[in-house]
C-alpha cells in the first residue's frame, strides 16, 4: 500500500511565504509569517526552490486536465477549451484533425503571456519590491507533461532543459546538466563550494590579490584566498580562509550587499536583518549598528573611506562616521517610500533613490536635499556615478535609464535635463559605466533588464549602440572589465556572456547548469592578474580566469 499523501497547513503557509518573498511582497510575507507563526515552524528554514508553488500548481492543473479528459481507457486530445486554476472547465470538442496534442495545449496554457514582474500581476497596493533581484521563476519552467516529466521546450542558444524537482528534497549540488566550459584552457573556471544556500553577493578586495568575500541567503560570509599563477593546481579544491556564520539568527537575514573601502582594509556587509556590519580584511568585527528598522539594500564607503552610507526599506538612508564608529545622521528624503540605492558623488555628497521615483542629492553639511531629480515613472532600482563623478546614471522599473549632469551639483541653479534611454521592454535591474573612454569618444553605459537583454548606450546622444539578446531569461548582472575592453552579463538562464566593447560581438559564453542563475558579477584586476567572481544560485561561487580563455586575449 503506498504511503498516504500528507499536506499540512504549515507546509502550505511556508510555500505561500516563499512565493511572496520571491515576488518582492515583503509586507504580505511578513503578515503570513506572523499570523502563521512560521518562526516556530520546523519547515521555515528548509530550502524551497524558487517558483516551487507555481510548479506544484501547474502539476495539479495538468493532473486535473488528464482527469477531465480521460475517456474509457484513453486520453481525449480534441478539447480546445483552456484550463484555469479558478474557472470550472467545460470541454469544447473539435475534430481531431484540427487539434494538437493535449500535452502541447497544456504547456501553452501553463506558459501564458505573463512576462513581467510578478508584483505587477498581484493586487497589492503597498507591496514594495526588493532592491536585490530575487530570481523569478519563469512560467516556462512550469511546463510539464501529464506524467510529471518536463515538457519539450524549443531549443535555445546556450540553454539547457530544466529538470523536474521533487518536494521536499534538500538542495543538491549534483546537477543533471553539468557546467559547460568550451573554448577555454583547463582551470579557466573553478568553483568555491562552502555555502549551503544561494550566493547573492561577491566582492574582490581591491588591494589584496585574490582575496574574495561572498555572502549567501543564510547570512553566511566566506572569505577566500583564490590562487592564481602558473604554479597553482587548478584541480585542487579551495576552502574558505574564514567563515562568518553567526551574524544573525533571523529567518530574514539574506545578505544584500558587500562593499570594500578604497584600501581594502574594511568591508561593509548589508543584510535583511536591518543591521549594518563592517569587518576587517581578517574577518574581525570592526563595527555593527542596528539603527535601521528595515532590510538594508545598499552600503557604500565614501571615496576616502571616512563615511559609509546605507539605503533601507525603512524609507531612510543613514551616514556613519567610520573612524568614530557612530552614526552621523539619518535622512528621510523619500517620504514613506523605501530607499533602494545610494551613491557617493564626492566625499561629502551622496545621491539616494527610491520607490517614490525620484533621486535626492544630499550634502552632509546641508539641512535638506541640494537637488531633487524627477522624471522616472517607476521605482528607481540603481544609480551609478561615472569615473570622473560628473554624471549620474539611473535605471528604473519604467524600462528607461537616464544620465544626469551633476558637474554643478553645489550650485543653486537647476540641473540640465537628463539624457533618456528608451528601448527596453521591461524593468531595468542594473546599470554600469564603462571605466575607460578613449580620446574624442563618448562615455558608454550598459543596462540589464528583465526583458532578457542587455544594451550598450552612448551617454551623450542617448543612442542605443547595441542590443545583446543572447540570454533566454532575465538579465540580473552587467559589468565591464577593468580595462573597458569587455562587457559581461549574467542572468536567470545560468549563462555568462562576454562581449567585446569595440566590435560589439560575443567573444565567449559559459553555462553554469540547470536552474542556476547568476546573481552578481565582480571583475577585478591586480597588475597583470585579472579574475571574475560570479554569485550563483546553485550555492557556489564561480571564478573565471580570463587569462585562460583565448578568445578574451585578442585585441
Amino acid at each position: 500500500m503506498p504511503a498516504p499523501l500528507l499536506i499540512t497547513a504549515d507546509e502550505v503557509n511556508c510555500l505561500i511565504h516563499a512565493y511572496f518573498l520571491d515576488s518582492g511582497f515583503q509586507h504580505s510575507a511578513f503578515a503570513v509569517r506572523m499570523e502563521g507563526r512560521l518562526d516556530q515552524s520546523s519547515h521555515i528554514k528548509k530550502h524551497i526552490p524558487r517558483g516551487e508553488l507555481i510548479e506544484l500548481l501547474s502539476k495539479a492543473l495538468l493532473y486535473s486536465e488528464v482527469e477531465a479528459h480521460w475517456k474509457g481507457d484513453q486520453l481525449s486530445t480534441n478539447c480546445s477549451a483552456p484550463f484555469s486554476l479558478l474557472d470550472p472547465h467545460a470541454c469544447s470538442l473539435q475534430p481531431l484533425s484540427s487539434t494538437k496534442n493535449v500535452r502541447e495545449s497544456s504547456a501553452a496554457k501553463v506558459n501564458g503571456d505573463t512576462a513581467g514582474k510578478r508584483k505587477a500581476t498581484t493586487p497589492s497596493e503597498d507591496a514594495r519590491a526588493e532592491k536585490r533581484a530575487r530570481k523569478e521563476q519563469d512560467e516556462k519552467d512550469a511546463q510539464l507533461n501529464v506524467d510529471g516529466a518536463p515538457a519539450p521546450k524549443p531549443k535555445l542558444k546556450d540553454a539547457k532543459s530544466d529538470a523536474p524537482q521533487a518536494l521536499p528534497e534538500p538542495p543538491t549540488k549534483k546537477l543533471k546538466h553539468k557546467p559547460s566550459v568550451v573554448g577555454a584552457r583547463p582551470g579557466a573556471v573553478r568553483f568555491l563550494q562552502a555555502h549551503k544556500t544561494e550566493v547573492f553577493v561577491v566582492a574582490w578586495n581591491p588591494s589584496t590579490k585574490g582575496q574574495l568575500v561572498s555572502g549567501s541567503r543564510d547570512a553566511v560570509v566566506n572569505y577566500w584566498a583564490v590562487p592564481n599563477g602558473p604554479n597553482n593546481d587548478p584541480t585542487a579544491p579551495i576552502q574558505p580562509t574564514l567563515t562568518l556564520s553567526d551574524f544573525s539568527f533571523d529567518s530574514q537575514a539574506d545578505l544584500t550587499a558587500l562593499n570594500w573601502n578604497h584600501d581594502g582594509s574594511l568591508v561593509a556587509i548589508a543584510s535583511y536583518d536591518s543591521i549594518l556590519r563592517i569587518c576587517t580584511a581578517n574577518g574581525d568585527t570592526y563595527f555593527r549598528d542596528s539603527h535601521h528598522k528595515g532590510p538594508i539594500f545598499a552600503a557604500k564607503f565614501s571615496p576616502s573611506g571616512q563615511w559609509i552610507v546605507t539605503a533601507s526599506l525603512d524609507s531612510t538612508s543613514c551616514v556613519w562616521d567610520v573612524k568614530q564608529k557612530k552614526i552621523h545622521r539619518q535622512y528621510r528624503n523619500h517620504g514613506d517610500a523605501c530607499c533602494l540605492d545610494v551613491e557617493w558623488l564626492d566625499d561629502s555628497t551622496f545621491a539616494s533613490c527610491g520607490a517614490d521615483k525620484i533621486i535626492q542629492i544630499v550634502s552632509l553639511t546641508a539641512t535638506g536635499p541640494l537637488h531633487t531629480l524627477e522624471g522616472h515613472a517607476g521605482e528607481i532600482n540603481s544609480i551609478k556615478c561615472n569615473p570622473s563623478r560628473t554624471r549620474l546614471a539611473s535605471c528604473a522599473d519604467d524600462g528607461t535609464a537616464r544620465i544626469w549632469n551633476i558637474e554643478n551639483i553645489h550650485s543653486e541653479k537647476a540641473l540640465p535635463a537628463p539624457v533618456i534611454f528608451s528601448g527596453h521592454q521591461q524593468c531595468l535591474t542594473s546599470i554600469e559605466w564603462c571605466p575607460v573612454t578613449g580620446p574624442g569618444e563618448h562615455e558608454l553605459v550598459a543596462t540589464a533588464s528583465f526583458d532578457a537583454t542587455a544594451r550598450l548606450w552612448d551617454t551623450v546622444t542617448g543612442d542605443c549602440i547595441k542590443v545583446f539578446a543572447d540570454h533566454t531569461k532575465h538579465v540580473y548582472a552587467v559589468t565591464f572589465s577593468p580595462d573597458g575592453r569587455h562587457l559581461v552579463t549574467g542572468g536567470g538562464d545560468g549563462s555568462l556572456m562576454v562581449y567585446e566593447v569595440k566590435s560589439k560581438e560575443k567573444k565567449w559564453s559559459w553555462y553554469t547548469g540547470e536552474k542556476s542563475g547568476i546573481f552578481e558579477i565582480d571583475w577585478q584586476s591586480w597588475g597583470n592578474t585579472s579574475l571574475i567572481a560570479l554569485a550563483l544560485e546553485r550555492q557556489m561561487v564561480a571564478i573565471v580566469d580570463p587569462g585562460k580563455v583565448p578568445a578574451l586575449q585578442s585585441s
